[in-house]
C-alpha cells in the first residue's frame, strides 16, 4: 500500500516535532487533502486535532487582530476553500524549490521558532491594573504563530504585485531560519522582550 501524502505531493509521517511543549499541539497525521469540514468546530481545543496544515489554510482566511483592530478587513479574506489551499500548495512548492527539502518540515520548524515562550498579560489588583509576564500556553503558542505567519502574508501581498504564494513561502522561510525579515519571528521577540521587562 503506496503511503498517504499531504496533497500526494510530501510525507508527513516521517517529521518530528523538537520542541517537546508542542508535540501534542502540531498534528501532523497523513491526509491527502487537509480539510475536515468544521467537524472539530464546537468542541473545545479540538483544533489541535486537525492538521496543521489545514490549520494555516483556515488561518489565511482571517488573518486575526492585530491589537484591538482587525489587521484586514474579512472582505479581502474571505473566499473559497480551494482558493487558499492553492496559496499554500504553491508556496510549499517554491519552499521545496528554495530550501531543497520537505516543505512540510520547514513550516514546522517555522512554527517552532515563531511561537512565542512568554508575554503579558494585563488583570486587575485591587483597585489597579498590573502587567506581569507570563508563561504561554502550548496551544496558545501554535495560535499565534500561525496567525503572525498569516499576518505576515497579507502584510507583503495585500498591496503588492507579489503572489500571496510567493509571500507566504518568504514568511515561512525567513520564520525557518529565525530570521528578523519574518513578521512572526519579530512578533515573538517583542512579547518576549515585553514580557522580561515586566517581571
Amino acid at each position: 500500500m503506496d503511503e498517504i501524502k499531504l496533497f500526494d505531493r510530501w510525507q508527513t509521517g516521517g517529521i518530528k516535532v523538537n520542541d517537546s511543549g508542542l508535540v501534542s499541539y502540531i498534528n501532523l497525521d497523513p491526509v491527502i487533502v487537509p480539510r475536515s469540514g468544521g467537524r472539530h468546530a464546537k468542541h473545545q481545543f479540538h483544533k489541535s486535532k486537525l492538521n496543521i496544515v489545514e490549520r494555516l489554510i483556515n488561518r489565511l482566511f482571517v488573518a486575526g487582530h492585530k491589537g484591538r483592530k482587525h489587521k484586514f478587513t474579512s472582505g479581502q479574506n474571505v473566499g473559497k476553500t480551494f482558493g487558499a489551499s492553492k496559496i499554500v500548495v504553491d508556496a510549499f512548492g517554491i519552499i521545496e524549490e528554495k530550501a531543497k527539502t520537505n516543505p512540510v518540515e520547514v513550516f514546522v520548524r517555522a512554527i517552532e521558532n515563531s511561537s512565542p515562550i512568554e508575554e503579558v498579560t494585563t488583570f486587575r489588583k485591587g483597585g489597579m491594573t498590573s502587567r506581569e509576564g507570563v508563561v504561554t500556553s502550548p496551544q496558545r503558542r501554535v495560535d499565534l504563530a500561525l496567525r503572525h505567519i498569516a499576518q505576515g502574508t497579507f502584510a507583503s501581498s495585500v498591496k503588492s504585485k507579489k503572489p500571496a504564494a510567493a509571500c507566504l513561502a518568504d514568511e515561512i522561510l525567513f520564520a525557518f531560519k529565525g530570521d528578523m525579515k519574518s513578521k512572526a519571528v519579530s512578533e515573538k521577540h517583542r512579547r518576549e522582550k515585553e514580557a522580561h521587562g515586566s517581571r
